[in-house]
Formats: structure tokens, C-alpha cells, sequence
């Protein structure tokens, strides 16, 4: 049939189940009008483009199907940036982008640069489409690449500072293939012999621990997970990524390991004489810069790309395939073993670390202590909701001091501070039906304060937790060193802010804003954060001097 490229790429984002797109417009313009006639998608207009990509990989990780965001050719290069944090995270986010029209290359066009470059570090696959007649292939192979293997962004630039390629026609079909509406798009199956061994290295060890990592979620593989870890005794730390693979109250579970982790994870990781990585590149976040293991250490490791297994830890077995099919598998051939001396050694580490800091998770102090509010949230987050956190002191305090409940999604900034905000609102939009929880700092919000103003004109009713200390103190130690050891004025103000009322900023930007200043009122706050029905902004006045504990290694 004889067809616009807006209707084809209309008709097909609906195709693969795409119920909201992210951008800063103007782009794409024909497409958003076929929407509007052709389809239920809702368009989110945001203020920026960096904050557009964010919104798009927390629709990502919280629903499994690519979130889909766009700019114009002067913004591409921001959307880009907004890239890294989903390439990093492997997060099957598609970008859209205006470009360049080879009429006009090299006359120097309003606004344009060539910025298909910019987006070959942070993509799996970066494209031009030149042609109307390309648009079926190229978003189907888009979805392909998006969600398949371990998932990841892709790139689509279409001709026209606006993509007005879209407004041209073609005889073409729009051709959906739903295998690659989600992740995981495959389930490659692992080898018998590799199994084998895995399971042999398994039960022949005195003290193995498993570190689960963001692929065991993409794969929906915590169920297979926690069933290996029973039959084997094997206690279970996790990477960041993975924290919601296995719930925080299982008795095998130790904490989150690495640099933004748990005390009792990285000493039980420590400890062992067998690690086992699933679903994880062993990178340096995960192991403390290789430290937690140290590199020498016993390893097997199951991964679905072949280029990461062995990468960082020289394995005695590696597995290439999906999470929960090798799982299942290796549990079939799998005895069960009592380990009673090393799971007794394992709770110990653990009720240490419960000893040792409990009074500050109990703390009354104020100006509030931040362990105080991840313990709250543990408390009182409802247990179906998808948890946020943002990187930097949000990422240490809630990977350390927040426990999960099982039915509960956790993710996290994989290295973007700002990242958690916008992110939080596309995941409200990936599941509307489950509450949504962000935890940030005054400093991360800061990057994207504007988008309170998208939440309320969209409806988007997230709520946002604020750990406002009225600075960004996690770097007080480097500023701290980089001024001979001791904190001076000039160190000071290089990461100190004035303090803001940010819930006052919310209400006045139409959103719920309600400011805590005493633990006790946290709770009731929370509550009816989450009761309003609108995006919602608690802001926590908190402890300046209140630092992340630094990660130990043994």
C-alpha cells in the first residue's frame, strides 16, 4: 500500500506495544499527528533532551520494552549524552534524532552538525535513514538490536533537521515482529558439558557466594535464582542492577556488594573460595575496582555475551546462555548440599553489620540522618512499587541501608547523577498501575528541576524523596584531600549549595511538595505523598556532616 513515512512509524511503535514517547520537540513532527489519529501513545513533551533519555530508559527498565525518545538536529547531541546512562546499564532504549539532508551538506545549515558520531559510543547500533522506503526495515531491525543479546540503545537519525522524511511516500507495509517487543527477545540455551562442570566447581566448594547482577533481572531470572541458591546453600550478593533479584528478608541474601554496597556483602564476598557472576560483567563498581574479589580468586560465570565471560575474572567455567534457562538447567543437574559452618559464618557477618549500624538506622537526630530515611522506606514503601535511586550518596545510601521486598523493582543510575528524577517519571509511565518511589539528593535534582513542570502537565504521579543537605557532600573527601586533608572555606564552597525549600518549589510549580524536617514526620509524609494521586516532591532536610560509609574489602 502507498503510505506516509509517519504513518508507517506511527502504525508500528503502536505495533510493538509503545505507550509513550519522550521528547523535546520540534521533530517528527507528521508522526505525533498520526499518533494522535492512529494510536493511544502518548507524547511527553519534556524541557530537555538529556531528561527525554532518562524518562525513556526508566520506561525501559521498569516494563522490559524499549522506551523510545526524540530531538531535533540541535538537540541530538543532548539526547546523546542522556544515552550513556542506558548504554551503561544495557537499558533497549531507541532514539529518534533529525539530520542532516544531503542537499544541503557542507552550506553551513541553521543549527546543524554532523551528529551521527556522537551517538557510535553509547549505541549498539547507529543509523541514518536516508530513504522513506527504509522505514519498516529499519525500526524493525531497530527493535532487533534493542532486544536482543544483552539489550542496549540504538540510534536512528532521520533526514531533515526535523526528520521531515516522514512527510514523503512509499509503497510499504508497517511489518511488526512482537518477539521483539521486550527483553529478552531470545533465550540462547547453554552447553551441556559447560553445565556440568559449573555444577561440579559448585558443590566441591566450602564457601561459594553467587553475585547476581542486572542480567539476572533483564532475564526475569530471580525466581531461578533463589531456588539454585536454596538447593546449594549459597548465599547471594548482588550488584546494584541486580538488587531486585532476591529479596532483602531472604536468609541467604547479604547485601548489595561492590563500591555503593553493603558492609556484610563485601566481607562475605571477601571470604569466599568460589564466586559465581551471573547476568554481571564483574566491572568495578560491582567488585570495588577488582578488590572485592581480588583477581585470582575461583569464578564460574554465566553470561549471554561471550565477550564478558572471563573478562575481568579468569573463570574455571563459563556459561554461555540466558540467565533463567541456565539456571533451570543447572539446577536439574544440581545435589542439594548443606553448608551449615559457612552459612553459620555468612549470618554472623551479617548480624555485625545489622549491630553496627542500627542506631543510625534508628536515629532521631535532626537535622535527619540519611540512614534514617532508607530505613523508613524499607519500612513503609509499598511492596508491589518500583524504587528509584539516583547515583553518587543516593546510590550509596539506598544500595547500603535500604532493604527490598520481594514484588518490589529497584533501579538504579548506572553512573549519571540527575539520572533518578526523570527516570522515575517514565517509569510511572511504563506502569501506571504501581507506585513509584525516586530517592535523590538536592544536587541530583537540581540537574532537571524543570521536569516537575512535565510531571504535573502530564500527570505523571511519581514520587520523589529529596535527601536535601543543601550540597553534594559525597565529594567533601576528595575536595577535602585535593586541600592538604583538611576542609577549608575554599574547599567548602566548591560543593555546598544555599538551602532551598524544594517542596515550596513543587507547590508552586503545581505539584505536591512537603517538607520534612523531623524523622518521625517522614511516614505520614510519605503516605500521603503517595496518596495524592499527583507528582509529589518530599523534601528531607538532612545531616550535611551524615557521609556514606567508604567500601571495605575484607
Amino acid at each position: 500500500m502507498k503510505a506516509s513515512g509517519a504513518q508507517i512509524l506511527a502504525q508500528m511503535l503502536a505495533g510493538y506495544g509503545v505507550s509513550h514517547v519522550f521528547m523535546v520537540p520540534a521533530v517528527l513532527r507528521r508522526t505525533f499527528a498520526e499518533m494522535e489519529r492512529r494510536t493511544s501513545i502518548r507524547r511527553i513533551h519534556t524541557h530537555g533532551e538529556k531528561a527525554a533519555a532518562y524518562m525513556a530508559d526508566g520506561y525501559a527498565r521498569a516494563c522490559g520494552k524499549p522506551g523510545v525518545c526524540m530531538a531535533q538536529v540541535v538537540g541530538a547531541l543532548n539526547l546523546a549524552a542522556g544515552l550513556r546512562d542506558a548504554w551503561l546499564a544495557h537499558s533497549p532504549v531507541i532514539a529518534f534524532t533529525g539530520g542532516r539532508d544531503p542537499k544541503t551538506k557542507f552550506r553551513k545549515v541553521y543549527q546543524e552538525i554532523d551528529d551521527v558520531p556522537a551517538f557510535e559510543p553509547v549505541t549498539k547500533w547507529n543509523a541514518t535513514v536516508d530513504a522513506v522506503e527504509r522505514f519498516p526495515d529499519m525500526l524493525r531491525q531497530a527493535f532487533r538490536v534493542a532486544t536482543s543479546g544483552a539489550p542496549g540503545p540504538v540510534h536512528l537519525q532521520f533526514r531533515g533537521n526535523e526528520g521531515q522524511l516522514d512527510q514523503e511516500e512509499a509503497e510499504m507495509e508497517p511489518l511488526v515482529e512482537p518477539q521483539f517487543a521486550r527483553v529478552p527477545a531470545f533465550r540462547p540455551r547453554p552447553d551441556l558439558d559447560d553445565l556440568k562442570k559449573a555444577a561440579q566447581y559448585l558443590e566441591r566448594a566450602e564457601r561459594p557466594v553467587i553475585i547476581a547482577g542486572g542480567g539476572v533481572r533483564w532475564s526475569g531470572a530471580g525466581a531461578e535464582l533463589v531456588a539454585l541458591a536454596e538447593a546449594l546453600s549459597i548465599p547471594v550478593a548482588t550488584s546494584l542492577n541486580g538488587k531486585d533479584c532476591i529479596a532483602a528478608s531472604h536468609p541467604l541474601a547479604v547485601g548489595v556488594v561492590g563500591s555503593y554496597s553493603r558492609e556484610s556483602a563485601n566481607r562475605v564476598v571477601a571470604a569466599a573460595d568460589l564466586v559465581f557472576f551471573i547476568g554481571t560483567s564483574a566491572g568495578g563498581m560491582t567488585t570495588h575496582v577488582w578488590t572485592v574479589p581480588k583477581i585470582g580468586v575461583p569464578a564460574i560465570q554465566i553470561d549471554i555475551e561471550a565477550e564478558t565471560i572471563g573478562r575481568n575474572y579468569p573463570v574455571k567455567a563459563g556459561i554461555l546462555g540466558d540467565a533463567k534457562v541456565s539456571l533451570a538447567a543447572l539446577l536439574k543437574l544440581s545435589s542439594n548440599v548443606q553448608r551449615s559452618k559457612w552459612l553459620e559464618q555468612v549470618k554472623s557477618i551479617c548480624r555485625e553489620w545489622q549491630s553496627k549500624y542500627q542506631p543510625a538506622l534508628e536515629s532521631d537526630a535532626a537535622p535527619v540522618r540519611p540512614e534514617r530515611i532508607c530505613a523508613e522506606l524499607s519500612r513503609h514503601v509499598p511492596g508491589d512499587a518500583i524504587v528509584l535511586a539516583d547515583t553518587g550518596h543516593a546510590g550509596m545510601w539506598m544500595g547500603g541501608m535500604y532493604d527490598l521486598r520481594g514484588g518490589q523493582s529497584f533501579l538504579r543510575s548506572a553512573g549519571h547523577l540527575g539520572w533518578a528524577f526523570p527516570a522515575g517519571l517514565g517509569a510511572k509511565c511504563a506502569a501506571p498501575g504501581r507506585p513509584v518511589v525516586t530517592f535523590t539528593g538536592d544536587a541530583g535534582l537540581w540537574y532537571h528541576l524543570g521536569e516537575i513542570e512535565t510531571a504535573v502537565r502530564w500527570n505523571i504521579a511519581a514520587v520523589t524523596v529529596v535527601n536535601n543537605n543543601a550540597s553534594g557532600n559525597q565529594s567533601k573527601r576528595g575536595f577535602d584531600r585535593a586541600y592538604g586533608g583538611e576542609q577549608t572555606a575554599q574547599a567548602r564552597e566548591l560543593w555546598t549549595y544555599r538551602m532551598v525549600d524544594l517542596a515550596r518549589v513543587a507547590t508552586d510549580i503545581g505539584a505536591l511538595g512537603i517538607r520534612v524536617e523531623r524523622p518521625r514526620d517522614f511516614p505520614p509524609a510519605l503516605e500521603k505523598a503517595l496518596a495524592s494521586g499527583k507528582p509529589a516532591i518530599v523534601d528531607v532536610v538532612t545531616d550535611i556532616e551524615a557521609i556514606a560509609p567508604a567500601a571495605v574489602t575484607g
